[in-house]
């Protein structure tokens, strides 16, 4: 039978909810006092709402460890609300070429499990596949109780239709039997660098991974943007280039026949200060080009040749201040990734979070997860601590320059 359309009121219950879940998962502990203060619920609609919380099992109380002071100076431990850890779980796998990764988080969004496995990177799919569902059951203890939902990256390109997305939601679902959302794993490692990582909250940001190919992901207002047919971020095939040679993708002079880790292998490797300035110089080129259209105010450089820090990071600022208009450069900052592996499965957590509804959260016995929500996930507090290359921002534009003469953006395919 489907679903009635929700009335007024519960909508307003609905953001209601979310207010309170979202001040626990951002202050943790609070008193129905402090909730009240920073909600302006009355007593009597916090307490309905808390009530509800607590019977689905999403909120749990604690007391105190500061007893409550009455007239006398004495008093009883005033309990505390906070997020049900056993509730709300979340699962983020990254399909890597050569591993699989899997990361749990809790409802307070703290990373509680995390695992990784090698893999044959020409493994069929539905191997690959049934390689990571195994690994998310061991990490689960073979248990699905509060878990939500499941977001899987995969690598290489993930348009609509494409059947490789296909097979995996459907082996994912059919095992733990929640959602299953899948996307390309370097869109989703940018959209993770964006909300937890290098760029801790920033709501508009460009992500490059320069590894074995040259992919990438922007986000726009806090959410990841996919196009029309899923392939936005395909940044590796944006023309560094136009005499360059050709590229298997049909076109001419693509940055990865440049900025590739194997690329730069062939030009003398990453000891060469030529080939790596030249993959930044490259890269450099194609970002502005972006940084015109998109504007954002972060640009996050991952991959293994982020490692070759200056040299490949200077050549690129070089460029950027050289093609980008002043307006486009201003306040925008350059960083390396922060999240390093784990970035894509972060990523894919976080997706699940932004298209899933709250009222969904302690339902047990039906996929009700249609509708999406609108507000960019909170922050994760990881509880294990994912590998990390740390480098500071690097401001690009602090103040507005003259522009180039003429157009020396790059030339973009298709």
């Amino acid at each position: 039978m489907p679903r009635s359309e929700p009335t007024p009121l519960t909508l307003l219950r609905r953001t209601h909810e979310a207010q309170v879940v979202e001040l626990l998962r951002g202050l943790g502990a609070l008193s129905r006092a402090e909730l009240g203060r920073r909600t302006g619920l009355s007593r009597t609609a916090l307490s309905d709402i808390i009530g509800s919380l607590i019977e689905r099992s999403l909120v749990v109380t604690a007391p105190s460890p500061v007893p409550a002071q009455g007239l006398r100076g004495r008093g009883r431990p005033v309990d505390l609300l906070r997020l049900n850890p056993a509730t709300g779980r979340c699962a983020g796998v990254d399909l890597g070429r050569g591993r699989v990764r899997v990361v749990v988080t809790n409802a307070a969004h703290e990373i509680i499990r995390s695992e990784s496995r090698s893999c044959p990177p020409d493994i069929p799919w539905e191997r690959r596949t049934r390689l990571a569902v195994e690994l998310l059951d061991e990490l689960l203890d073979g248990s699905t109780d509060g878990l939500e939902g499941i977001g899987v990256g995969i690598f290489g390109p993930v348009t609509t239709g494409t059947e490789r997305a296909g097979t995996t939601t459907r082996l994912f679902g059919e095992r733990f039997g929640v959602p299953v959302l899948a996307d390309n794993n370097t869109r989703l490692a940018a959209l993770a660098e964006a909300l937890h990582g290098a760029g801790a909250g920033t709501r508009h940001a460009v992500y490059v991974r320069l590894s074995h190919g040259v992919g990438g992901g922007l986000v726009v207002d806090g959410r990841l943007l996919r196009g029309a047919g899923g392939a936005a971020g395909e940044i590796g095939h944006i023309v560094a280039d136009p005499q360059g040679p050709r590229c298997h993708c049909g076109g001419r002079g693509c940055l990865e026949l440049y900025a590739s880790l194997p690329a730069v292998e062939a030009a003398g490797g990453t000891g060469n200060d030529d080939a790596v300035r030249r993959a930044g110089r490259l890269t450099g080129r194609v970002l502005a080009g972006l940084c015109g259209a998109v504007n954002p105010e972060l640009l996050v450089i991952g991959g293994e040749l982020a490692r070759c820090g200056e040299r490949l990071l200077d050549p690129l600022e070089e460029e950027l201040r050289a093609r980008t208009l002043p307006a486009a450069r201003l306040g925008l900052r350059v960083a390396v990734e922060r999240l390093g592996d784990t970035g894509g499965a972060l990523g894919a957590i976080a997706l699940v979070r932004q298209e899933t509804r709250l009222e969904t959260l302690g339902e047990t016995g039906q996929e009700t997860h249609r509708e999406t929500r609108r507000e960019a996930a909170p922050e994760i507090r990881p509880g294990v601590r994912a590998p990390a290359v740390i480098t500071a921002s690097r401001p690009v534009g602090r103040s507005p320059e003259p522009a180039p003469r003429g157009c020396t953006g790059p030339v973009v395919s298709g």
